[in-house]
Order: C-alpha cells, then structure tokens, then sequence
C-alpha cells in the first residue's frame, strides 16, 4: 500500500533557508528559469459531495469552481482518510494516515457543545490549545524547501496552537489564519476566545472583517510578493463549516456576507427563526432555510475567492505550470447536499468520506475531463513530490501513490484499497467492495452497483466480508507496528 521515497541531501539552499536567509535567496530565484511546478492547493469544510456545479448542483452558484473543473479534471471517486478536519487535514499534509502520524481525533476541546465559554486561563491550558501534531512527523512545506520552494498557508491550520506546532515551525514561511477546527467568520473567536494568528503571534487586527475576504487578502499578497519564485500556497478555507458562536442563533449554521446571501433570494425570503432548546434552555435558531442560505452563500463567496486566485494566475502567466487541487475536508454536514451518497460528516458511509474533488494542471493534464478512478487525499502528496522532482528521505512511509498517469493518461488508478478508523467505527474499501461496521449501521456492499450503499450484501456474500475485514486487520497491525505518533498514542 505504502511507498518508500528516494533518498537526497539537502542541498545549500535549504540549509540556509533554515537559518532564516530565505527571502534574499529567493531574490535570485527566477521561476522563469526552473522547471519546477507551483502547487495551489485548496481546501473546503464539510462541503456536501453535490454542493458545486460541476458536481451536478442546480442550487448552488460556483462558476470558478465549475471552471476549474471545464480546465481539469473532476475526481468523482475521491477519498479523504477520516470523517472530519482534523486527521483530513493532518493526512494531506504527511501524506499518511491518521493513525501512522498520530492525529487520528480531532484537537478539540467539548465543554462550548454544553454552552460552557472557557476563562482565558482555562482555555490556556486545554487540550484544543496544548495539544499538536508530532513534531517527528514531516509536513508537506518542509519537504518542498529542499527545492527551494516558498510555502504559505491562509486559513485553517487545525494542527496544533503552540509555538513548536504552528506553521512556521513545520516549514511553511507565512501564515495567516486560525489554529482550531472553527471560528465565527466576523469575529475570529472560537467559542468567545481569539483564535487568529499571523505568523508565530495571536493577532485581532482584522476583527470585524468576514475571514473568506482576509484568506485571499494574504493569499494574493503571497502571490503578487512571490509569483516569481517557486512556491506551495495552502489555502484552507472554513467554508461551509458551521460558525464556533456560542449564541444558538449564529452556530445553528455557517455565515455569509449579505452580498453573498442576495445570490439566493428564495432561501432569503424563506429564512427566519424557529424555537430551539439547546443547552437545555428556550431559545432560537435558524430555520432550515436559514442554515441553507448562510451555507450555500458561504460557498459562493468562497467561490469568488477562488476565482481571484486563478485571475492572478493568469495574470503572472503561471497557470500552465500550476498544479492547481481542489476537494472538500470530509463529507457534508448540517445542511449540505451529498447527493446519492449515504451519511454526512463523522460518518464512514460514503457521505463521510467521499468527497468533490478538482485538478487542474494545464502542461499534463488535458481539460474538460473526468476520472472516475479510486483515489484519496493520501495521493496528493506523493504526485506532488514526484512532480515536483522532491525526494525525501528513503525512511519516511508515505500511504499514497504518484496519480499523474491517471490523471494526464487516463490510466489505471494504483490505488486498489483504502482503510478508515474512527474510534470504533471501522471501514474497508477493496476494489469496487466496502464494508462499514459503525455506531450508525453496518455492511458490505458494491459500490460499483450501489454507490448509496442500501444494499448489505454480507450474507449473501460471507467470503467477500471475511475478504475486507482480514484486509483490516493486517492494515491495523501494520500500522500498530509502525513508529508511534502523538498526542493520542501510549507509547
């Protein structure tokens, strides 16, 4: 399943990239002159399989996502490795599974679920502020500066809240976002508490203003300083996910600016209150047009985001030799559309786990198409590192394969199976096979013949379910053997 990179020594550049001399090197490096690809990734939360044109929305309004796909290639069988954020994201970054490095949960803390808002001395001390990805483990950025590539990320982090786990310690050069699963995208607060960094320092300067707008703000500021070097920008957005507000009008749903929100006049004109009891007390929330409208204008306004990303592209002449990727965190929740899919967010179902997803790369890959092979997130690291002509350390295990003769050839997929854990629900996917054992249903089915997985087909087919349930258990001892990673690990 896994692969083993190829062994090279850091070169002069990276050394003193290290020590800091980063931006006067970065002086003398043309991008002109390298055969080198940039990589813009982007990253959506919770958004529902069906929630964008391209992926067959008659509702929701995303002409630059659905341009993105008319350039590239939409991914229609598209996995991520857990059923929310955080290991999702852990995941794309090391390219390995949650359980290989260590963030197989999320760094969260649960008393705002009961309407408790933390001291800030209490927050100081939670789990959601002291605990981290391993700092063993190495992120996507830091393999990239071996080549002399500038790396930013505008948006979620979700990895860790301490110095020693932020961005700028596991290679990326700026940063501009927050540090937990969620925010209210006008104040930046999580819950009542700051969340908002720049760089290494906590920052309430922008305070007021709709977080979509400050992410592309740092994002073409990235741009417009570095576009003539080589560089990796992560922009991992908040939206859709549901606003962190302790108020039950605002978390009922995510939040839009009214701009945004006037692209939806029927949801605006159905949208209201309804009586709620959260917490245990009489209250408010938004109505399901309401939780709709906040949602789909959420994306819209991503959306646009987006599309200013790919302008500036095309104005730098840097869209050919831009890998652009695209796809969504995890399944769809609260009021997203996952289409036929089974499930929604925290769900091994295929609404879960299986997600939209975009490649554009105009030098490879050909535009306008669709590729329907059995791929994941796990991929995305090793294509980019072969493409990018990156070559890490011959020790690290990385859990995904090189997609491009897939994705430019229209070859075969080299992924045959795929695992997932959260903590007792278990999920196999071999072949066109899955079988799901979960607190909210179990099966085997055929995902070739019913991709809404209705059909259990476990007694019918005994020796198929022993099949995925052995194919398991030797992931799980594999990854048991494996070096352990913090925070959740005893080792």
């Amino acid at each position: 399943m896994h692969v083993r990179s190829s062994l090279v020594s850091v070169n002069l550049f990276a050394a003193l990239w290290a020590l800091g001399t980063c931006q006067l090197l970065a002086q003398t490096v043309v991008h002109s002159e390298l055969p080198y690809p940039n990589v813009v990734m982007i990253v959506s939360d919770d958004q529902g399989y069906r929630d964008l044109g391209c992926f067959g929305s008659d509702e929701v309004l995303t002409p630059n996502l659905d341009r993105l796909a008319g350039e590239g290639v939409r991914l229609t069988n598209f996995y991520v490795t857990w059923p929310a954020c955080t290991p999702s994201r852990g995941s794309l970054l090391t390219g390995r599974y949650p359980q290989r490095n260590g963030i197989y949960d999320m760094i969260r803390n649960e008393a705002p679920d009961y309407g408790y808002k933390y001291t800030p001395a209490e927050y100081a001390v939670s789990f959601e502020r002291i605990g981290g990805m391993d700092t063993r483990e190495i992120l996507l950025p830091a393999l990239f500066n071996s080549q002399g590539y500038l790396s930013g990320i505008f948006g979620k982090w979700d990895l860790g809240a301490q110095r020693r786990f932020l961005p700028l310690a596991r290679g990326y050069n700026r940063f501009y976002g927050f540090v937990n699963t969620g925010i209210d995208y006008f104040t930046h607060e999580r819950y009542g508490m700051p969340s908002m960094f720049r760089d290494n320092s906590p920052t309430e300067e922008d305070k007021g203003t709709y977080c979509t707008d400050l992410f592309l703000r740092e994002a073409e500021n990235f741009l417009r300083d570095f576009h003539r070097r080589r560089f990796t920008l992560y922009l991992p957005f908040n939206a859709p996910h549901g606003a962190s507000n302790l108020d039950p009008v605002i978390r009922s749903s995510a939040q839009a600016p009214e701009e945004s929100k006037a692209l939806y006049p029927q949801l605006m004109a159905e949208a209201g209150l309804q009586p709620s009891e959260r917490y245990g007390e009489p209250g408010q929330t938004r109505n399901k047009a309401g939780r709709r409208l906040e949602y789909v204008a959420s994306i819209s306004h991503m959306d646009q985001a987006i599309g200013r990303v790919l302008d500036l592209l095309d104005e730098y002449q840097l869209t050919d030799n831009t890998i652009v990727i695209f796809f969504s965190d995890n399944g769809g929740s609260g009021s997203s559309d996952n289409g036929i899919l089974r499930g929604h967010k925290g769900d091994l179902f295929e609404g879960g786990v299986r997600v939209p997803a975009i490649v554009r790369y105009p030098a490879k890959i050909p535009a306008g198409q669709v590729r329907d092979g059995f791929c994941s997130s796990l991929d995305i690291l090793p294509t980019l590192l072969r493409e990018c002509q990156v070559n890490p350390d011959q020790n690290l295990i990385l859990d995904g394969f090189d997609l491009m003769p897939m994705l430019a050839n229209n070859q075969p997929s080299p992924r045959n199976n795929m695992f997932w854990q959260r903590r007792t629900d278990r999920a196999a996917r071999v072949g066109d096979w899955k079988w799901v054992d979960s607190t909210k249903g179990s099966g085997l089915y055929n995902l070739q013949d019913d991709p809404s997985e209705k059909t259990d087909l476990s007694e019918k087919n005994p020796a198929q379910l022993r099949k995925l349930v052995n194919a398991f258990k030797r992931w799980r001892q594999e990854i048991d053997q494996s070096e352990p990673r913090g925070p959740f690990r005893d080792f």
